[in-house]
């Protein structure tokens, strides 16, 4: 199912990005449509004609082109039958000739810049993926354990368990966009204290003399992003991992662990946690995809020049080449994703298997 997963996608992504509304031709002209009609008219219309022959934006979007005409000639109401008619495009359509660049490795140029579109992915893929790596390793470091902790102190049904789960419920529902906005507020210098910078990676003084104080100037700019990038995803693992571990811990060869007299670290840590990991290696399989996507908002937000601010401006641009590169490399890694999931399945739980075994 990849191959026919992979080109639905790559249809609804390039069928969407053409419904938007705005010509990117006009944005590259500079020519609304007030401007046109102040300015010489006939010149701005073979600017942007020019342009959308360059882009190929004057072709076909797709294989098929359906034409509804009501009227005829005379002025009259066309019979239904006649109303509706198709046209084959042939090969000479915008989707027949961005999948051919496709196939050869060719994502285009970008319309804003001119530059080729991979090579601002390669520019800004550092950035984002250093946050999402980082974040993602964080929430599991810290997820598992308090997950793991949080079940076992439920048969006690402890304070320590109800305020974890009433603290972790509440930080997953807050929205990060205003977290952020709370922390540039309160800590980035907003109206109270300003301990971390709240935009960019450098300060005004990089490059530093030293290796040292840039690596420290740019792990201070970053302290708030991460923080968003990590809180929800914290919450949501430990949430996970503690339903996961809940429910194995009620099997009958955990109770028969526990009559066997095995300590309790012993049943949880050797019998009840790999069985308890399936829905984590689920939740991994989005981690590739997240790497190359970014977050629009927090990188928005906190001015990172990373893929997510590149995914903003494109779509504020019409921008679609770098569009639909985005998608298509999102797609591609979340499919991947799913599949190492599959795998990763029969190497936490032996018992899974992909193949039929014999009787």
């Amino acid at each position: 199912m990849f191959l026919p997963t992979l080109f639905l996608i790559t249809v609804i992504s390039f069928g969407i990005s053409r419904m938007a509304p705005g010509d990117p031709a006009e944005l590259k002209a500079g020519v609304g449509s007030e401007g046109a009609q102040r300015g010489n008219q006939q010149l701005n219309e073979q600017i942007i004609n020019q342009i959308r022959a360059q882009w190929h934006l004057d072709k076909p979007i797709w294989y098929w082109t359906i034409f509804s005409d009501e009227k005829n000639a005379d002025g009259e109401i066309k019979p239904l039958s006649d109303r509706v008619t198709f046209r084959w495009n042939g090969t000479n359509n915008q989707y027949h000739l961005w999948m051919s660049d496709l196939f050869h490795g060719d994502f285009g140029v970008s319309f804003q810049d001119q530059r080729p579109v991979m090579d601002k992915i390669i520019e800004r893929v550092p950035i984002t993926a250093f946050l999402s790596i980082t974040s993602l390793f964080l929430a599991f470091v810290i997820a598992i354990p308090i997950g793991i902790y949080s079940a076992a102190k439920s048969r006690e049904n402890s304070k320590i368990d109800k305020t974890v789960s009433t603290t972790l419920f509440i930080l997953y529902s807050l929205p990060s966009f205003w977290i952020a906005t709370m922390l540039i507020i309160f800590f980035g210098g907003g109206d109270f204290l300003a301990w971390f910078p709240n935009n960019g990676l450098h300060g005004n003084d990089y490059p530093y003399p030293t290796w040292a104080a840039n690596t420290g100037d740019l792990l201070w700019h970053l302290v708030l992003p991460i923080f968003c990038y990590t809180y929800a995803s914290l919450a949501y693992l430990s949430r996970q991992m503690r339903g996961s571990m809940l429910e194995v811990i009620r099997q009958d060869y955990i109770r028969t662990a526990r009559a066997k007299g095995l300590s309790e670290k012993m049943v949880v840590y050797k019998h009840a946690l790999r069985n308890s990991l399936i829905p984590i290696v689920t939740i991994m399989g989005g981690i590739l995809p997240s790497i190359v996507s970014g977050a629009i908002i927090l990188e928005t937000i906190f001015t990172i020049p990373g893929l997510g601010l590149l995914e903003w401006n494109a779509l504020t641009s019409r921008d679609y080449p770098v569009i639909l590169a985005v998608f298509t490399i999102s797609a591609v890694l979340t499919l991947f994703g799913i599949l190492l999931s599959d795998i990763l399945y029969s190497v936490v739980d032996p018992r899974i298997a992909f193949t039929k075994k014999s009787a």
